[in-house]
């Protein structure tokens, strides 16, 4: 397969290594792949704009927008699996990370762990099975292909999800299974390929090496996320501050690779420390802002790149030679993923609140392949018979779900109709963002005054202004509130509960730290945290 455009500008960054001919050759190109990226970012503004003339996912249009257009430059581009894995991998990882709360993580984490962990890996050795028997493969590619499709892309519900509204525990079920999938993913690869090379690998020697992975990539995360905390606190420059998580990001990613542990669990962990315990501690919202608005845009960019590239990668033509497999490896993963979903959410009742019915379909139709699949279907080694033909197999079920599946989402999410919203509930969430923005904009104006660049007068005219905003928001909420206790307001309890949920959470969290501190005894602790297990379960899904 052909590089990308950005490995022809870092191949031509090593003028020491060519001759003055190649070195004037290699000047005289980069005018020339300029023009390709301009080219790239027009065709994907053009396509923000049809898409959302059309209401179609974005990331969908990019890949229709990529396929014919494979021919059209005098250079071969495409989807370069270095850059992919080495760059943007880490940025979207990390970007997804440091706004992932990790309060709402614990929340949902049995579900997440259920789909990211045997959830995968009970969809990976349908699909392998299923190909090897149906394509007679050996087992080596069937389950590199397994492994490949059971990884999950939610770029594209995610994007649904901004614009239909949804139940806050679903969304946080979607982000945080492809966020720890995508880890498992690279360590099972890896592991497959271990296997390749050596030739046989024991059970045991197995588990061993997940665990060293996966344990030490998060070792690896937890370190460099904790020591760039006290210098992003004595950082008071917002660029500078960027760099900071910019070089936290990729150098993660970088020295996990380098010490034989999981490059992305240790970003994972890594972001997740930084987000929730670094940005905090910013004294300025503006900043916090800045930052988190850097990498928004960054992930918006990569993923921009990636889906276009995508298409681009993808010869049709090709695809249409090899129907018949690419169809049978398209109902390997989605049955695949039918039974790892259906099947194991309907034993969490037992341990968890239970996922309803609906949101499974979504779970289920939102198995969508993405950059990573066509990465690591690239990146399987020259060597491995039939390489080729898995590429392709691959190629064709990530462009049957970005195209099919990300055309059909939006609708059925919209038919489903599992987050009703009635008038009460909407007056209730517009006067509850008035009220946490006045209060920020007034915790501002306090630091503003003590910092010396408000002067006093100002600054009391300007808090009574947001105060008489605070003082009517909060007249309404209670009123709202008096209506639901008395009872007319029964269909409206999902706001109420999500502040529950929060409450509950608090006090568990601070019972199980007094218990860790030996303050209280364990005797008296655990019949309290069974009960408010008990009122958490009662509560109505956000």
């Amino acid at each position: 397969m052909g590089g990308s455009a950005m490995e022809w500008i870092v191949a031509q960054q090593n003028p020491l290594d060519s001759s003055p001919v190649e070195s004037s050759q290699a000047a005289g190109s980069i005018p020339e792949i300029v023009i390709i990226l301009i080219i790239l970012l027009m065709i994907a503004t053009v396509v923000a704009l049809v898409t959302q003339r059309l209401r179609i996912p974005y990331v969908t249009g990019l890949v229709l927008a990529g396929l014919p257009i494979t021919e059209v430059f005098s250079r071969r581009i495409g989807l370069d699996p270095s850059l992919v894995l080495n760059l943007f991998l880490p940025i979207l990882i990390f970007e997804a990370a440091i706004n992932t709360d990790i309060s709402r993580l614990r929340s949902t984490f049995k579900p997440i762990a259920l789909l990211a962990g045997p959830g995968s890996i009970v969809s990976s050795a349908i699909i392998a099975a299923i190909v090897k028997y149906g394509l007679g493969l050996n087992w080596i590619p069937a389950l590199l292909i397994g492994i490949i499709l059971a990884n999950t892309d939610t770029v594209s519900m995610i994007a649904v999800f901004k614009e239909i509204r949804v139940p806050s525990r679903l969304s946080t079920i979607v982000e945080g299974e492809t966020l720890f999938n995508d880890a498992a993913a690279l360590v099972s690869y890896n592991l497959i390929l271990v296997v390749y090379t050596t030739g046989s690998l024991t059970i045991v020697d197995g588990i061993k090496e997940l665990l060293i992975v996966a344990l030490g990539g998060g070792l690896v995360g937890a370190i460099l996320g904790y020591l760039s905390l006290p210098i992003f606190t004595r950082l008071n420059d917002p660029l500078s501050s960027l760099l900071l998580t910019v070089a936290l990001a990729l150098g993660t990613f970088q020295i996990g690779q380098f010490l034989g542990v999981s490059g992305a669990v240790a970003v994972v962990i890594a972001g997740l420390i930084f987000g929730n315990l670094g940005l905090p501690r910013s004294s300025s919202a503006s900043d916090r802002m800045s930052l988190l608005s850097f990498w928004e845009y960054a992930g918006f960019g990569v993923n921009t790149f990636i889906f276009l590239l995508i298409g681009i990668e993808i010869n049709p033509i090709m695809l249409w030679k090899i129907l018949p497999a690419i169809l049978l490896v398209i109902l390997a993963y989605q049955l695949g993923r039918i039974l790892s979903v259906y099947l194991l959410l309907a034993g969490l009742r037992w341990f968890d609140r239970p996922i309803p019915m609906q949101w499974q379909h979504i779970l289920v139709l939102g198995n969508i392949k993405g950059s990573l699949s066509m990465a690591l279907a690239v990146a399987i080694p020259l060597s491995l018979t039939g390489r080729d033909f898995i590429i392709e197999l691959v190629f064709g079920g990530v462009l049957f779900s970005l195209v099919i599946q990300g055309l059909a989402l939006p609708s059925l999410v919209k038919r489903l109709n599992i987050s009703p919203v009635s008038d009460a509930m909407q007056e209730t969430g517009q006067l509850q963002i008035q009220l946490i923005a006045a209060k920020a904009a007034q915790e501002e104006l306090d630091s503003l005054l003590k910092s010396g660049v408000l002067p006093k007068a100002i600054y009391e005219e300007l808090w009574a202004s947001y105060q008489a905003r605070v003082a009517q928001s909060e007249r309404v909420l209670r009123d709202l509130y008096n209506q639901y206790r008395a009872g007319q307001l029964k269909s409206d309890r999902s706001g109420l509960d999500t502040i529950r949920r929060q409450l509950l959470l608090a006090e568990k969290g601070a019972v199980r730290y007094a218990l860790r501190k030996r303050i209280v005894p364990e005797d008296l602790v655990q019949p309290y945290i069974k009960d408010l297990d008990e009122k958490l379960l009662s509560l109505e899904d956000d």
